[in-house]
């Protein structure tokens, strides 16, 4: 029976993912995907890749690494580096993207209940301004948004059930992208020069399904994505104008399967969003992503 509930989701999200529009991450989506074990090991090095394809033609190919570290049973910490590498009309372009520093705590918990918390930074290696032969690149070809961010985040755990509500506020920016739609010669992308973005918040629900000897799991998610506000860019005159449309809500299904063994993990990720922002300037924009990871813990 179970088998049966797992192909009907993997079939849905292939299905949404041909006709769907839009999948918004500036990183608050993934920060506490690196605790969802209770491994006794110290230390967890995880190394994964993400294909995605995105607005008009762009495709991209999406590197990370992290490193976290298990202090006690109640604290750990964790930095992950990103990288992205886009390509479509405008050409190739790729670089690293951004640096999580995050910091986790596990409250005393009972045998239902289980609380924890998440705080960090995100720190951008470039300020979102990449260009082809001197050409300004629209966000959607960045491996970064060019900002300092601050993120945080509560998750219960109930049973089977984890629940997560989390907040990413651009604190600083440094976005000095100097794409404008007008000087282009397509429509594809709006003008997102000197480009400032607003905090999003995050709801996201997840079921764990494991086979009878662990090895393997599957959890299906559903996130709830609020971008809080519109976000701005400078015209060719000097006024910053509000992207209207870019405030709003995005519903991304997610469904992660990994395969246990003694030391590590192999994990597969497929997502695609259901609901979409009328318009999103900020280059997030996924029809669907699909990751391949490997996790070795010491």
């Amino acid at each position: 029976m179970k088998s049966k509930k797992i192909y009907l989701i993997v079939c849905m999200f292939f299905y949404v993912g041909i006709k769907a529009q839009g999948c918004s991450d500036a990183g608050v989506c993934s920060i506490n995907n690196t605790y969802a074990t209770d491994s006794i090991a110290k230390n967890a090095i995880e190394i994964s890749t993400v294909f995605g394809a995105g607005e008009s033609d762009v495709t991209y190919i999406s590197p990370y690494v992290s490193y976290t570290r298990n202090f006690n049973k109640r604290w750990s910490g964790s930095a992950k580096i990103t990288s992205s590498f886009a390509s479509g009309s405008f050409g190739d372009r790729g670089s690293i993207g951004d640096a999580f520093l995050t910091a986790h705590y596990k409250t005393r918990s009972n045998k239902v209940y289980k609380w924890s918390y998440t705080a960090g930074l995100k720190i951008p290696f470039n300020s979102s301004n990449l260009k082809i032969n001197d050409h300004p690149l629209p966000l959607d070809y960045q491996s970064s948004l060019g900002t300092f961010d601050f993120i945080g985040s509560v998750n219960l755990t109930y049973k089977k059930l984890d629940f997560i509500s989390a907040l990413q506020l651009p604190v600083i920016n440094i976005n000095t992208n100097s794409y404008i739609a007008e000087y282009s010669g397509t429509t594809d992308f709006p003008t997102t020069n000197l480009f400032e973005r607003k905090p999003d918040v995050l709801f996201r629900t997840t079921y764990t399904i494991e086979t009878r000897n662990s090895k393997f799991s599957f959890k299906p998610n559903v996130l709830f994505i609020y971008h809080l506000g519109e976000d701005t860019y400078e015209d060719i005159y000097g006024v910053r104008q509000a992207i209207k449309g870019s405030e709003g809500l995005t519903i991304n299904g997610n469904l992660i399967s990994a395969y246990s063994f003694k030391g590590g993990s192999l994990e597969l990720s497929l997502a695609t969003p259901f609901v979409v922002r009328d318009v999103r300037p900020d280059g997030l924009t996924r029809k669907y992503t699909i990751g391949i990871g490997y996790k070795t813990t010491f």
